[in-house]
């Protein structure tokens, strides 16, 4: 299997299929998963968890940078609409004296 991977830094970013390949060797069964770790190149930990995330998500289990499962989006979402409704909140809650105020003078 061709390593196909890149520096980002200090840090290496494997492609999907890379992922897929290793997961898949590691599952054959004729070697250990710290032989086929060690062999790849990679610490036995990261393979495990690798071995993980397919087990739990399938094919769908390495969406690459950026992208994100519709889980992980909608909750992205919801975070956003709730940060900015906590500051609406916020600033109302600041100035609403003052538009009380306002409002009676006004009367």
């Amino acid at each position: 299997m061709q390593k196909s991977r890149q520096k980002a830094g200090k840090r290496q970013a494997f492609t999907r299929e890379y992922k897929l390949e290793a997961v898949r060797l590691s599952r054959e069964g004729t070697k250990s998963v710290a032989t086929v770790a060690d062999e790849l190149g990679i610490a036995s930990n990261q393979l495990h968890k690798w071995r993980r995330d397919f087990e739990r998500e399938g094919l769908a289990a390495f969406p690459g940078n950026g992208k994100l499962n519709s889980h992980d989006e909608e909750l992205h979402v919801l975070r956003r609409e709730l940060k900015r409704v906590t500051e609406e909140r916020d600033f109302l809650k600041k100035t609403g004296g003052e538009f009380n105020r306002s409002a009676q003078q006004l009367a």
